[in-house]
């Protein structure tokens, strides 16, 4: 696949990959996530996410969600700690119209006092139902517990009492702060010439003014060796244990993801879920996770089981950390997980959506596309010795914190 960049005088690039397809999937990413939130205004990245929809100086909310509904386009929006992505699906006619939306919501949003005491409302009802979820909200729990003090440790939603203190002069500080224009990066796929959307993204996005403010992210502390459970009205364990690891720009960071797609990554066939599930049908749902972010990474293991086999099923998992630890793998078995992650990888590339916003993200991080072949040549890098080094630093049970929410007694 062959990638080209466009750099505006203000600052915002982005990346068009040629493709035949009559859909087209645009994507508008901004470097300013969670992360980037002071103490008091936790929640805040999230909530203008939701406020970008409803109201700007151009257009009603009613008009802002039938733009491109109104040809069978899709619309949606998400945060996460470090970015804001906005994304559409449309007809390939209709890319004007999306970048036309998108240069208007995310630049001239007027956020009505009437609309942001609406969604504060709807907010507080996600929180409500994220807490009903512990096999979801014992994650962002977790790196609450990992990262405590840090900007990584707080969840994406907020707190409600915050969420109650938001007005548009917090919104505008956070926009003004963090909204660099050097930091948007713009995705789009589709059946059109280099120079049509050049001049479409010239078009929209060229009279927006740069804004290029010092920002500096706070530094991340790790909590180290640290184990908490909480009681909750649930009828299941839900269990966590992890740590630190390596971030975006780290090259161990290939073999990490490596070691955790065998060890407890998408498929069936991994380590943990053969040991844990599959042997001895202990949990239902196992899985291990390598969440990467721009200074750091962290490493998960995640398991929901019965009460009564929670002390077994931990047993196996530290078992099979413990043999990664002490002994490398074989070349057979090294070359088997290299050949299966590089095809979940390639596969992952239909998804048209995902992986233009994937390759966006490759702009804001490295300032060019990471190829799917120089993807598979680090794979490829990667010897027994590498894993058998990074899993001893990562799964050093020195170093690995758990948190667990227990059933009420």
């Amino acid at each position: 696949m062959e990638y080209e960049v466009i750099r505006l005088d203000n600052g915002i690039r982005a990346v068009f990959h040629r493709q035949t397809s009559p859909i087209t999937h645009v994507c508008l990413v901004v470097n300013a996530g969670s992360r980037d939130e002071e103490e008091g205004m936790f929640g805040i990245a999230h909530f203008i996410e939701h406020l970008l929809f409803k109201q700007t100086e151009r257009r009603s909310m009613k008009q802002i969600l039938n733009h491109l509904e109104a040809v069978g386009g899709d619309l949606n929006a998400y945060t996460t700690k470090e970015y804001t992505c906005v994304h559409a699906s449309i007809l390939q006619p209709h890319l004007g119209k999306a970048l036309d939306l998108f240069e208007d919501i995310m630049f001239h949003s007027t956020f009505p006092e009437e609309e942001m005491e609406k969604e504060k409302g709807v907010i507080a009802d996600e929180m409500a139902s994220y807490l009903d979820s512990p096999e979801e909200s014992i994650i962002d729990d977790y790196e609450d517990l990992i990262y405590r003090g840090s900007g990584l440790g707080h969840n994406i939603l907020g707190l409600e009492k915050d969420l109650h203190t938001f007005d548009k002069g917090s919104i505008q500080r956070f926009i003004q702060q963090n909204y660099h224009t050097h930091e948007v990066v713009i995705g789009i796929t589709g059946d059109y010439k280099l120079e049509t959307v050049e001049k479409m993204l010239r078009r929209y996005f060229e009279p927006v003014k740069e804004n290029k403010p010092t920002r500096k992210r706070g530094e991340v502390r790790l909590t180290v060796k640290e184990h908490v459970e909480i009681a909750k009205p649930i009828n299941q364990v839900h269990y966590m244990l992890g740590g630190g690891a390596y971030g975006l720009h780290d090259e161990r960071k290939t073999g990490l993801l490596l070691l955790n797609n065998m060890l407890g990554g998408f498929g069936m066939s991994s380590i943990l879920n053969l040991s844990v599930r599959e042997r001895y049908g202990i949990a239902y749902t196992i899985e291990s996770n390598y969440t990467l972010f721009s200074d750091t990474g962290l490493f998960t293991i995640y398991l929901g089981t019965d009460e009564e086999k929670v002390q077994r099923a931990k047993k196996l998992v530290f078992r099979e950390l413990d043999r990664l630890t002490t002994k490398a793998i074989s070349d057979g078995q090294l070359l088997k997980a290299k050949n299966k992650f590089k095809g979940q990888i390639a596969l992952a590339e239909e998804n048209r959506m995902s992986m233009i916003i994937a390759v966006a993200k490759n702009i804001m991080d490295y300032d060019r596309v990471i190829s799917l072949s120089e993807v598979f040549d680090k794979i490829d890098a990667v010897s027994a010795g590498d894993l058998l080094d990074i899993a001893q630093d990562v799964f050093d049970e020195r170093n690995l914190s758990s948190l667990a929410f227990v059933p009420e007694r």
